[in-house]
């Protein structure tokens, strides 16, 4: 398998299974003595590469084997996690241990907060010291230190934003590198180049004995590079290269461009960054070798290569200027035999139309079905749609941590503290499944319905004491039972409040630990996803009590947060770490990145997701370095990322069954399809539109799978009730729903379906009107309605009312503005001899055996004996057509009710009918006015003083013969341009019918 003099370096194309064919020849090499393998050592990509080898194996091995060594070194190009363990074989080695990522990520983010001239808070440092960190990684693997940054000169050239960006970047790397010297510490990726320099350096002058295989890698990193240039020349060093076409025409090896020095040369052409294999010839320069150095990989039982599928992919890659061949293609260079394509209306029919692919791939015994795409949303639509036929697929991302029941309700519970527990927040952290787990669980739930009940309507005061004091004064008395409970409740966070209060990180995690594990007995931390949690906090308890001062030193107290601010922190820190469940996933099935695909292999494979911008994707900006800045340090630009994913797509049009797929339009917007399939379709031109469109068959069968039965029309709701059922009170407040919206009645009196406040909602004016009749009830029955008295009885219902500050802060002026007027009006009136007679007074008669109830909010003594009937508003009051019409009756049913003897202690005629508004009137400024139905003056509309009443009641006779005593249908939104109130439109599915009546006639 080679020599120590010339170069040992091997290629599999991409149109073979790496991991199969690799172990294939591997096997033929070594796996004849039984220990053969067991002395190999395989130098792989990372652990993704690993596994798929591992699984090869198995797949490969007539019986059992011991398997060769793998050390993982990490892709870095495409952002594997840096500082995998590489254990040279050797002497001592003298190289300072790497800083812990979590440690690095918050001293990073606590520097940028002291240089930051607007000192962000903790989420947004973290946010960018997480960017800073990988660009602090590229740098280094492409052994690129402090003094490249510094000497740059291009500030001239950059914007001022730019600028001041790469003022900070520089203030922060500079402070960064003196804590580290200080700490003894190193990056990891500057450990693993060491590392890497050292094994390079060791066996170029003492080779190993046993074999060195370096397989998959692609990295053209300098460390990496020397390790594979040293290894190629071992005497049992081999390295084997993914995706390198051997077969590719010199001439588009050389139009594909220079590399290394050569590309920096002034007269060089521009490379072809985007082809699939410039990545690929950057790696052989690195190593000091060419194309012709390289052999074809051996193996046993080579796979038939395809080669109308390698030359089709060949051709569809061509470099730009050599685009021109196409027209002169034959035709066996652009057949698609055995590709179909994929071409949705939406995402969501793309998942489904992939899933009956699956689905029918799975009725073949031993099939290996693989899906490929960058599109995170896809892959979990997907595999949303499987479960449909109670398939699990392996996806090899995992979940995020803050998706998984753990995490979510870690996030909760941050959330709870972070808003000093908030109904919402609170109700939401007591609801998660993960609470009061086990037998107690419905009790549990039974009470924390009654909670839910009770926190409806405006925020209660902060904290727990504010809960408490809602379900004391709840309506309807104390429940003690639910006090006992949520007195237990608190008992899980006992000196919980005290610590959150504290703006140090470690005792705000603490905190939640503790109420986590209190409410879920512990079980947060079970699972998968709740070991991750675990060693998420365990590495954040571990974050030393230090803190980077502005004068370099360090100095106390630890990292220091707002508590509001936890739940964001740890949402940025939970959604960058996957739990991937060991088991329990359908064997044939998986769902790969582009990273972890690359050395992978299926007999269907499905590339998914081929839009511009996801595939190749659209790289994330950086908020550090200006694209000037990044080309002048050579990072990796967009181009590379572009080669890098047509490598991917290559690497996947190798299986003998492939499924291309894309959607027409995203969640928000219509979709470009990707280059990549843009290219195919030209290459194969219109001779294989057969090919092209078997596709459309998985579409039509996704699209029957789904499709809806024809729609029923939904005819405008009018319930006839029994004469029996009619048979319910009055309210003089109802009478006016009654005419307007006769189903809303029938919801409300007949069903008896009452709404519900949402919990923390904002103050209604329904509460606003409560609050407002009990001030002035009190004012007149308890105050006799004495002048002084009516501020100091708004005030003490202010304090004695269990909402938020704020709430009170926004609208004590107003109401106290108002009340003022109300105050002043009252006594001018009773200078006048206009007397408050009651005020909150309650009142009933009976008409045709029909019970008529209400409350007259005010009722005054007129110096003529009549009475004045007033109903408060904290709003705009209804105009005077609206009582013409009939459909604001309140204040004439309240009179009918006063000269019937309604009232106890009441008699007289109603003469004066008045509206209080406390709002402001239209062009004023003033809070409060008197507002009229009766027609008077210059007014046209409203009803004449002496008709009020009995225009009123006839009014009400009509209703009740035609709906409580009668046979009339409760029809929905019979007027519905005075239908106001929206309360039961969803019990009527109004938006179902309405606006549709005539269509349906």
């Amino acid at each position: 398998m080679g020599d120590a003099v010339h170069p040992d370096v091997w290629a599999i194309s991409a149109e073979q299974s790496f991991a199969d064919v690799l172990t294939a020849g591997l096997l033929e090499r070594f796996g004849k003595d039984e220990l053969g393998l067991a002395r190999c050592t395989l130098l792989v990509p990372n652990n993704r590469a690993s596994r798929a080898i591992t699984e090869a194996f198995v797949r490969h091995a007539d019986r059992g084997l011991l398997l060769p060594r793998m050390v993982a070194i990490g892709d870095l190009e495409l952002g594997e996690a840096l500082g995998n363990v590489f254990s040279p074989i050797g002497s001592k080695l003298d190289i300072p241990p790497a800083i812990e990522p979590m440690r690095r990520l918050f001293i990073l983010a606590n520097i940028i907060q002291t240089e930051s001239t607007d000192s962000p808070e903790l989420p947004e440092a973290l946010r960018l010291a997480q960017e800073m960190a990988r660009i602090l990684d590229q740098l280094m693997i492409d052994e690129k230190g402090a003094r490249d940054l510094l000497e740059l000169d291009v500030e001239p050239e950059l914007a001022d934003h730019w600028q001041q960006s790469l003022a900070l970047f520089r203030r922060v790397t500079a402070r960064w590198n003196e804590h580290l010297v200080r700490l003894g510490l190193i990056e990891a990726a500057e450990r693993r180049n060491r590392l890497l320099r050292h094994a390079a350096d060791q066996w170029r002058v003492l080779p190993p004995e046993y074999p060195i295989i370096a397989a998959g890698i692609t990295s053209f990193a300098p460390a990496i590079a020397r390790l594979l240039h040293t290894v190629s020349r071992m005497p049992n060093g081999h390295v084997v290269i993914p995706g390198l076409d051997l077969e590719l025409d010199a001439d588009i090896w050389e139009a594909i461009g220079p590399v290394g020095k050569a590309r920096k040369a002034e007269d060089a052409e521009r490379p072809a960054y985007s082809h699939p294999q410039y990545h690929l010839k950057q790696l052989l320069d690195a190593m000091a070798i060419t194309r012709d150095d390289v052999r074809p990989w051996p193996e046993k039982t080579p796979p038939k290569v395809d080669r109308e599928r390698a030359a089709l992919v060949r051709n569809i890659f061509l470099p730009a200027r050599l685009s021109d061949r196409w027209r002169g293609l034959p035709i066996e260079q652009r057949r698609m035999r055995g590709i179909q394509i994929i071409e949705a209306a939406h995402q969501e029919e793309e998942a489904q139309a992939i899933a009956l692919a699956v689905r029918d791939a799975l009725e073949t015994p031993k099939r290996r079905i693989a899906i490929v795409t960058p599109d995170r949303g896809l892959a979990a639509r997907i595999v949303a749609h499987l479960r449909r036929w109670d398939i699990e697929a392996d996806d090899s991302a995992g979940e995020a941590l803050a998706v998984t029941p753990a995490g979510s309700f870690l996030r909760a519970c941050a959330t709870c503290m972070s808003e000093n527990f908030a109904p919402v927040a609170l109700l939401a952290m007591l609801k998660h499944p993960l609470a009061a787990p086990g037998e107690g669980r419905n009790a549990w739930l039974d009470n924390v319905r009654k909670l839910d009940l009770i926190l409806r309507g405006p925020r209660p005061a902060p904290g727990l004491h504010g809960i408490k004091t809602a379900i004391k004064t709840a309506r309807g008395g104390p429940d003690n039972a639910l006090i006992e409970w949520f007195d237990g409740v608190c008992a899980l966070f006992a000196t919980v409040e005290t610590r959150i209060k504290s703006a140090s990180l470690r005792d705000c995690l603490d905190a939640l630990a503790k109420i986590a594990g209190n409410l879920s007995n512990n079980a947060v931390w079970s699972g998968v996803a709740g070991r991750s949690a675990t060693a998420l906090f365990s590495d954040l308890g571990d974050l030393p009590e230090l803190q980077v001062a502005p004068d370099d030193t360090l100095a106390p107290p630890a990292f220091r947060i707002e508590p509001a601010r936890l739940s964001a922190i740890l949402n940025r820190l939970m959604r960058d770490i996957a739990v991937r469940p060991p088991f329990g996933k359908h064997p044939r099935i998986a769902i790969y990145g582009l990273l972890e695909a690359r050395l992978q292999s299926a007999d269907l494979v499905i590339a998914a997701g081929l839009n511009e911008g996801v595939w190749p994707g659209i790289p994330s900006p950086d908020p550090w370095l200006a694209p000037m800045v990044r080309r002048e340090l050579e990072l990796p630009s967009a181009e590379i990322r572009i080669g890098l994913a047509a490598q991917d797509l290559a690497g996947t049009m190798g299986a003998r069954d492939l499924i291309l797929s894309r959607a027409a339009r995203d969640l928000s917007s219509p979709t470009i399809a990707s280059r990549f399939l843009l290219r195919l379709k030209a290459v194969a031109g219109l001779e294989n539109r057969k090919d092209r469109d078997r596709g459309t068959n998985w579409l039509a069968l996704a699209r029957r799978l789904d499709q809806r039965l024809p729609a029923i029309r939904i005819q405008q709701p009018a319930p006839r009730p029994h004469i029996e059922q009619r048979k319910v009170d009055v309210a003089v407040t109802d009478l006016d729903r009654l005419r307007a919206d006769p189903f809303a009645f029938y919801a409300r009196k007949i069903l008896q379906l009452s709404t519900i406040d949402a919990v923390d909602a904002e103050p209604s004016a329904a509460w606003r009107g409560i609050a407002v009749h009990d001030i002035l009830e009190k004012w007149k029955k308890l105050d006799s309605l004495a002048p002084d008295a009516l501020a100091d009885r708004a005030e003490a219902f202010l304090v004695a009312a269990n909402v938020h500050p704020l709430i009170i802060t926004l609208w004590r002026p107003r109401l106290m503005a108002a009340l003022e007027w109300v105050n002043d009006q009252t006594q001018i009136f009773d200078v006048q001899g206009r007397k408050m007679f009651d005020a909150e007074a309650w009142g009933q008669i009976e008409l045709y055996g029909v019970k008529i109830k209400g409350k007259a909010d005010r009722i005054d003594r007129l110096v003529d004996g009549t009475l004045a009937i007033v109903d408060y508003k904290t709003g705009a009051p209804p105009s005077g057509s609206q009582v013409e019409a009939g459909y604001a009756l309140q204040l004439g049913l309240l009179g009918l009710m006063a000269e019937r003897g309604g009232f106890k202690d009441i008699a007289g005629t109603a003469s004066q009918f008045e509206y209080w508004s406390l709002a402001k009137r239209a062009k004023e400024q003033d809070f409060g006015y008197i507002a009229t139905p009766i027609k008077e003056g210059r007014k046209t509309s409203g009803v004449p003083r002496e008709e009020m009443v009995a225009r009123c009641e006839a009014f009400l006779v009509d209703a009740l013969h035609n709906w409580i005593l009668g046979d009339e249908p409760f029809t929905a939104k019979l007027h519905p341009e005075y239908a106001i109130y929206t309360d039961y439109d969803q019990l009527m599915r109004l938006d179902e019918w309405y606006g549709r009546q005539v269509l349906a006639s």
